[in-house]
């Protein structure tokens, strides 16, 4: 425990400790939330149509950012000449909502109560899946929040109203959002190929309210583009399904579909949301770390999550 010269205390490398999201101090108490971000698990993937696996996504994702808790000065990039995530932002983990497994209401309502104390404390929520699915109890939670846009990027477009009477599943998060009258709109980016949604729901999607971008329109248009489409002043929830991503970088999804974004695709649309938009929520699903033996994916959360956290309060402070 003895320091040398100007160091004292402990070093705590990345591998050292507890692994709660950054290494941030961990809150038990929903009651006693008191920081900028708070961020819950949803450890659920029973809404999954193929590969189970994203109920320990919450848990991969915290190791991997470990990575990334190289002491509390922030993280300088030189590119930017901006250091990201100082000291005075202030995060905490708050552990994860309750499961009870095959019951899909109660873990909802648990995963719904968890985001409700983040925004009653005036903490950003950020929420780790978990499936898809999990985006519709945070989307519940902003019912007494005012108007939302929606920024979705996501391989498949999950408008799906209902199929064989399942309704809350990971096919059906954006059709339930864009039901909610607080919704005012969707911008769906990524959405490619042979999508889980069928034709009808592309276009239930645009009647709803969505714009719907491939990929491939989205790089035509650039990182400013996409979110030009965006309408000035809308505040934005913030929903990343990993699946997003090209699998040949992030294979430890449950339904990966080639011809995905690469880092920067994604990093640069939300540096360009960060500046023009308020982002009153976030939540990051799909990963499922026992496909990607490498923790690669787990990786690209979480520095996807902390990166665009720089970025929200970088702006904050520049307003």
């Amino acid at each position: 425990m003895s320091g040398h010269g100007y160091e004292s205390g402990r070093l705590n490398l990345p591998f050292v400790g507890i692994s709660t999201f950054a290494k941030r101090d961990y809150v038990a108490d929903w009651g006693q939330i008191d920081a900028d971000v708070a961020v819950m698990g949803a450890p659920f993937d029973f809404g999954t149509q193929w590969r189970s696996g994203a109920r320990f996504g919450p848990r991969g994702v915290r190791e991997a950012s470990t990575l990334f808790s190289f002491g509390h000065a922030g993280a300088y990039d030189h590119e930017d000449d901006a250091t990201y995530l100082p000291a005075d932002v202030r995060i905490v983990d708050i552990g994860d909502a309750d499961i009870v497994h095959t019951d899909t209401t109660t873990s909802h309502a648990n995963i719904e109560t968890g985001v409700r104390a983040m925004l009653a404390a005036g903490a950003l929520p950020v929420v780790i899946g978990g499936d898809h699915s999990i985006n519709i109890p945070c989307i519940n939670a902003f019912d007494d929040q005012g108007d939302i846009h929606i920024l979705q990027i996501d391989a498949h477009l999950d408008f799906v109203d209902e199929r064989h009477g399942v309704r809350f599943g990971h096919g059906n998060p954006m059709r339930r959002a864009a039901e909610k009258p607080y919704v005012t709109g969707l911008t769906q980016v990524g959405i490619r190929n042979v999508s889980s949604t069928a034709k009808e729901g592309y276009e239930a999607a645009r009647t709803m309210g969505s714009e719907i971008l491939s990929v491939r329109q989205a790089r035509k248009l650039g990182p400013k583009g996409v979110i030009d489409r965006i309408p000035p002043g809308a505040r934005v929830y913030v929903t990343i399904d990993i699946d997003a991503f090209c699998p040949s970088i992030a294979p430890g999804t449950g339904t990966p579909s080639h011809g995905g974004f690469l880092y920067y695709d994604v990093l640069e649309m939300l540096q360009q949301l960060a500046r023009r938009h308020e982002v009153v929520g976030i939540d990051l699903v799909e990963v499922a770390p026992d496909y990607d033996p490498t923790g690669g994916t787990a990786i690209l959360a979480a520095q996807v999550l902390l990166n665009l956290l720089g970025f929200i309060f970088h702006a904050r402070t520049g307003r």
